[in-house]
């Protein structure tokens, strides 16, 4: 597959206009480091944002970063720490799960709306995008919103194109609203017995009065970090003495739930990072991974189905409404994680499988009849012939 990489928006924006003219479809992308994730792409070229780099403007008094489309996610993240700040949405780093030996770009990150831990508290990746750039399914360029939040009369075209997966249009340049990076941060792990009591932990800490910035369940714990079996972790993230005070006081009101340890800042950040990244999950390479959306109070039903359907790995996030799953890759343990999320009435992602299988099953629900009408209308504007990323989402 030929690969596009233009370094300007103008060239960019030339490159789709005349794709649309042609009507020849191309994959987007921007460091490939996704190009695994839900359906392969029925494309012959690649238009890719790689060269398409550079922060082009950061106010940390605004709380607020602009840059182009294929910067790479560590070097903004190396531009924030200079300030103490950080991304809110905590994005993950699939590298190693997809196997990708480049950094993801920002604006893959956003095509993708992925979001670690901290969503529970902070909101997803949308929540924070202040405004973009990008190019239509014609090649025309446009922008939506600006640098605040509240600046978007009408359709709201940054939250439309945050999340789908370059299928609506290219982005070049994205703003994002940015918060302080946190003093400290400490977690509770609590030794669990098993998944139900689990999640009643976690919606116990976050039940509470102390702020929690993360709620998570491993199943197989972390041996690295001395905490084998199953844990329930619960993170509190501020000043380090606010941080040491009630992460004293939510292990006393925890006591009742089991066991507890507590991580200081550097083991808080080395288990935070693997949880961001889904590492507990024990993957491995030939496995297919799926992303499970349902209440928490679904989770253990959810999770037993799945275990008794083919022994799936899990690993739960969001305080259990976040469940990871790895399994044999084939059409019968996706027929039972389909099963089990609408059970639970959730949803469910085909994260990562062979293009055998992921072009053969549906890796997203499908959407109810307003919704797809709607979905055809917003596509039919702003891509009408179908030429970027064609075959990402649905057949």
């Amino acid at each position: 597959m030929s690969i596009l990489a233009p370094d300007t928006e103008q060239a960019l924006a030339a490159v789709v206009a005349r794709a649309h003219a042609a009507r020849e479809p191309l994959a987007i992308e921007g460091r490939g480091t996704k190009r695994a994730m839900l359906r392969p792409v029925q494309a012959a070229r690649t238009l890719s944002t790689r060269n398409l780099t550079g922060i082009t403007l950061y106010r940390p008094t605004e709380l607020m970063i602009r840059a182009r489309a294929g910067t790479p996610v560590p070097e903004i993240e190396a531009a924030l720490a200079e300030n103490n700040q950080q991304i809110i949405a905590e994005p993950p780093d699939l590298g190693a799960m997809f196997g990708a030996t480049e950094a993801a770009t920002l604006g893959g990150m956003v095509a993708t709306n992925l979001s670690g831990p901290r969503r529970i508290m902070w909101g997803a990746m949308r929540d924070h995008v202040l405004g973009i750039r990008a190019v239509t399914g014609e090649g025309e360029v446009f922008r939506s919103g600006g640098r605040v939040l509240k600046n978007v009369t009408g359709l709201d075209l940054c939250k439309l194109l945050t999340g789908a997966h370059g299928t609506l249009g290219v982005l070049t340049e994205v703003t994002l609203k940015v918060l302080p990076r946190a003093e400290a941060t400490g977690t509770l792990a609590i030794r669990m017995s098993d998944v139900a009591r689990g999640v009643a932990a976690l919606s116990a800490a976050l039940g509470s009065p102390y702020g929690i910035s993360g709620a998570a369940l491993l199943t197989d714990g972390h041996a690295a970090l001395g905490l084998p079996g199953m844990v329930a972790l619960a993170r509190i993230e501020d000043f380090a003495d606010s941080v040491t005070y009630r992460l004293a006081r939510l292990r006393d009101d925890m006591a009742a739930h089991g066991q507890s340890t507590l991580l200081d800042t550097p083991a808080s950040h080395a288990i935070w990072r693997a949880v961001r990244d889904a590492e507990p999950l024990g993957a491995a390479a030939e496995d297919a991974v799926w992303r499970i959306s349902v209440a928490p109070s679904e989770a253990a039903e959810t999770a037993a189905g799945l275990t008794r359907a083919f022994g799936a790995k899990l690993m739960f996030d969001w305080g259990g409404g976040l469940i990871w799953v790895a399994g044999p890759a084939n059409e019968a343990a996706h027929a039972a994680v389909m099963q089990a999320a609408e059970a639970a009435g959730g949803s469910f992602t085909l994260f990562r499988a062979p293009a055998s299988l992921a072009a053969s099953v549906l890796v997203l629900p499908p959407e109810t009849p307003p919704l797809a009408a709607i979905a055809r209308r917003v596509k039919a504007t702003l891509d009408p012939a179908g030429v970027l990323n064609p075959g990402r989402m649905q057949a």
